[in-house]
């Protein structure tokens, strides 16, 4: 008995540290090459070769199918990638989990201590993060083959067990039962790789017959498209389609494998027939089967997951676009003029946000500070959906005029989406800190920050206006009110201070408050006068951002001749 529970414990510890070592190596290539691979996934739509090479090559990289499936499904879900790219690259990815198996399935484990040490040596000697995660994936691949070793010492007695023959008598006999119990094993270890590791480890020393080894590998591949869908259930629609369809497709793909399970072992044995070798193998020929049969029909399968997740369109959702028109892609001037209307409309949401702000000051209603900050999730989605249909516009031939309003709608948008994070981040923190104080603001204090509030929306309104007509003099007076404003800020700081010294109670209690206010509505102010920048330049009325006018003025003033050289000519 002592024997058997000594057996169950250190196959348990090796099964532990095999699911850490792929943790390790996993977070190295994650943190080393995580933002080019996430960038490869994303470019990775123009064909379905393309896309299938490309999910191969990413989790051969980080050794794990379910997390690029998270990568892609969640590409899918913002519109980056159409659903049947997303699905070429799980068959992709699906191979590609293979081979981190195909080369762990060889006998390397006299590789265990040298790469542990090198790692170590490599974390410990140096303050690099490069080198560092480096250093971490090799100490991962170590642990993973210390770990098949410990596995396959701790199963050895299995062999001559009358346990293990009760255990696997109604697996071996029942295969379907035996792909349950492996997907199932999957799931909760989440990581299919681990799974086949271990059936490989199991067969080698002739634990497990060929036949139930190779239903649990089916197993295993279900349990990592299982794993993928369950975490996706809370996502969009497009998202959870993505893990849907690469379900299905392994779910047919086990369904027809499974009959032939009995005829495959000479097949495979071809390529040799070590039992690891055989289950790798396996392993591998399912994944490159799947691909060949189903390749040509990811959009097939897109469309029927598209008929069990259809998209759920909430008309009255603030949040979803309403002018972005996909078929209008294929006329640049019509798509940049959705575009302006849809920014419009964010433009809209950002001024009810700010509106409201100043409210909240005088109330110190913390149910409003609640529906503000869900404002900005709204204003963050329009953002998002602006700036992804535009990117899909500039894969189209795009003149020098189109161009530079694509980048004036993505510039004024995410200053807008600044905006937002700025109210939402940074005043609502504030109102919060005041109510939470039950602090009030001096009398003339609340006076100065509501015509300071007040400037501030009239600003948004002009900033709105300069954004879709384009008048030189609109943007004129937008730029000049900066400086109106930074002076009127001064101004004001300065009367604070004056409060402050006369020693009035409220004002130094909210000092910190009511300065912080002043200047996070000046960096709001800043953002809505950057649309002026580009109409202005192109106009020739900018020297060193400062307006042609208001640098003769500003010189006549110091008495300073101007050197007509130095003023840009009109185009």
């Amino acid at each position: 008995m002592g024997a058997c529970l000594d057996t169950i414990v250190n196959m348990i510890g090796g099964v532990a540290l095999l699911l850490w070592g792929i943790r390790m190596v996993r977070t190295g290539i994650n943190r080393s090459f995580g933002a080019d691979l996430r960038r490869a996934l994303s470019f990775a739509a123009r064909n379905r070769l393309i896309a299938f090479a490309t999910g191969l090559g990413v989790t051969a990289a980080i050794q794990s199918s379910t997390a690029t499936a998270l990568m892609v499904s969640s590409f899918a879900g913002r519109g980056m990638i159409a659903g049947s790219a997303a699905l070429a690259i799980m068959l992709g990815a699906d191979v590609g989990s293979t081979m981190v198996v195909q080369v762990l399935s060889l006998d390397l484990s006299w590789l265990s201590p040298l790469l542990i040490a090198f790692g170590v040596i490599l974390f410990t000697s140096s303050e690099s993060s490069s080198r560092r995660n480096f250093a971490r994936t090799a100490i991962g691949l170590g642990l993973m083959l210390l770990a098949l070793k410990m596995v396959m010492l701790a199963s050895a007695p299995l062999r001559q067990t009358e346990t293990m023959s009760v255990i696997m008598g109604p697996l071996s006999d029942e295969p379907m039962l035996a792909v349950l119990v492996a997907a199932l094993i999957t799931w909760a270890a989440h990581s299919s790789v681990a799974t086949v590791l271990l059936v490989a480890t199991l067969a080698s020393i002739h634990v497990l017959n060929m036949q139930l080894a190779f239903a649990l590998v089916l197993g295993a591949n279900l349990g990592g498209a299982i794993t993928a869908m369950v975490a996706t259930l809370g996502a969009p629609p497009p998202a959870r389609r993505v893990t849907l369809g690469n379900l299905m497709m392994r779910g047919v793909g086990v369904a027809i494998v499974l009959g032939a399970i009995a005829y495959l072992q000479p097949v495979i044995a071809i390529a040799g027939d070590h039992p690891a070798r055989l289950v790798a193998n396996f392993h591998t020929a399912f994944n490159l089967a799947l691909a060949v049969l189903f390749l040509p029909l990811v959009g097939v399968v897109d469309k029927l997951a598209r008929r069990i997740i259809p998209d759920v369109i909430e008309e009255n959702d603030p949040g979803r676009a309403m002018y972005l028109d996909p078929n209008s892609l294929d006329s640049p001037a019509v798509a940049l003029a959705c575009a302006g209307r849809e920014t419009l409309r964010l433009g809209d949401e950002v001024r009810k946000m700010l509106a409201r702000t100043f409210d909240v000051f005088q109330s110190n209603d913390s149910k409003v500070v609640q529906e503000i900050e869900k404002s900005d999730d709204v204003i963050d989605r329009l953002h998002e959906a602006i700036k992804l249909y535009l990117t899909r516009l500039s894969r189209e031939e795009l003149d020098a005029k189109e161009s530079e309003r694509t980048v004036e709608i993505l510039g004024f948008t995410t200053n807008l989406e600044h905006i937002g994070d700025i109210i939402d981040k940074n005043l609502m923190e504030l109102a919060t800190k005041k109510i939470k104080r039950k602090a009030s603001f001096s009398g003339a204090g609340v006076k100065e920050l509501s015509i300071f509030h007040r400037r501030i929306l009239g600003n948004l309104d002009l900033a709105l206006n300069v954004f879709m007509s384009g008048d030189i003099d609109l943007a004129r007076k937008l730029l000049r009110e900066k400086v109106s404003i930074r002076d009127l800020e001064r101004e004001y700081v300065e009367s604070h201070y004056r409060r402050i010294s006369e020693g009035r109670p409220d004002s130094i209690e909210t000092s910190a408050l009511h300065l912080d206010v002043l200047r996070d509505l000046k960096r709001i102010n800043s953002h809505l006068t950057s649309v002026a920048y580009p109409i202005l330049e192109r106009a020739g009325e900018l020297i060193e951002s400062r307006l042609v006018g208001d640098a003769l003025e500003h010189q006549e003033r110091q008495g300073e001749g101007v050197d007509p050289a130095e003023l840009p000519r009109a185009t």
